[in-house]
């Protein structure tokens, strides 16, 4: 049965969110996806995964309904795998996990890919969650509600 299902009865969602996509190679197949992946020898030629794993990625990532198979686009006998409009609403996540990464697991001027934006080339805004006026929302100012 899927974690997206509502008989999970876990009730935080960032461990259901991990349920379906907290792997390794689950984000980076999704990373990938965004970058334009589309067929399994284009995730296995840039992830370098085993066959075996990324074959079981990717069958989790369509039941959960994260990714779709269809008929390759050049009419060709293989299949694609493509991002559903769940699967596009992680591009927040892989931006945030990015700008993280950059902040807090690079020197200075190291070298490293950079996100811009397509039309500008301009790189992409800092994101951070924000209060309803706007203001930038820490840590210290938030608290989770549980249920019951």
């Amino acid at each position: 049965m899927s974690s997206t299902t509502p008989s999970n009865p876990e009730t935080c969602p960032v461990a259901r969110a991990l349920d379906a996509v907290g792997d390794r190679w689950s984000l980076l197949i999704v990373r990938d996806a965004f970058d334009g992946a589309q067929r399994f020898g284009d995730f296995q030629r840039s992830l370098g995964v085993a066959r075996n794993i990324l074959s079981d990625r990717l069958r989790k990532l369509v039941n959960a309904g994260i990714l779709q198979t269809q008929p390759a686009s050049d009419g060709s006998a293989y299949q694609e795998y493509v991002l559903t409009d769940k699967g596009k609403r992680l591009f927040a996540v892989v931006v945030a996990l990015r700008q993280w990464g950059e902040s807090q697991l690079f020197a200075p001027a190291e070298a490293r890919s950079v996100l811009v934006e397509k039309s500008t080339g301009a790189p992409i805004q800092h994101m951070a969650p924000q209060t309803e006026s706007g203001q930038e929302l820490l840590p210290d100012d938030a608290v989770v509600r549980k249920p019951g």
